[in-house]
């Protein structure tokens, strides 16, 4: 799973709340899927650029991602690099473009539940269930220094 930082976190959530927005969504279309969305986000590039390098290259997101070579110099695999660099999976992301990872699936407000890959709200729910899970595993994972706590009760 991907790592648990903040920046996954907002990076999550930023493209929940872009495609809540109305940005431009198209599940057939490399820049503007699932992945392609999350892309844009983590990446900067919009829409065109993605699905311009993705093109270069035969198949979908599921496919480049499994063709992927961190040495192969295509542009398409920087971006992925970009994203792997950033924190996500190879896994993640495949998961994403399916809306099938059961840990995410499981931790949706209603219970584990079937979502349609290519369906605007259920992206938006996945989204929004990944990074709750990972803010969950973030947090879990701090660890507060009592002594800060300690030199505020001495003001008091």
């Amino acid at each position: 799973m991907a790592k648990a930082t903040i920046e996954v976190v907002q990076a999550l959530r930023q493209t929940a709340a872009n495609l809540q927005n109305k940005a431009p969504y198209q599940w057939g279309h490399m820049g503007s899927c699932n992945c392609g969305n999350l892309a844009q986000v983590v990446t900067n590039l919009d829409k065109a650029a993605i699905h311009q390098e993705a093109m270069r290259r035969h198949g979908d997101w599921n496919e480049q991602l499994f063709d992927y070579c961190p040495q192969s110099g295509l542009p398409f695999d920087h971006i992925i690099d970009t994203m792997l660099d950033f924190g996500f999976t190879r896994t993640d992301l495949a998961h994403l473009e399916k809306l099938s990872d059961d840990a995410v699936l499981a931790n949706l407000p209603q219970g584990k539940q079937y979502l349609k890959r290519n369906k605007l709200e259920d992206v938006i729910k996945y989204l929004l269930s990944w990074a709750d899970l990972l803010e969950k595993k973030l947090i879990s994972g701090m660890v507060i220094d009592k002594s800060l706590f300690e030199s505020v009760a001495m003001l008091v």
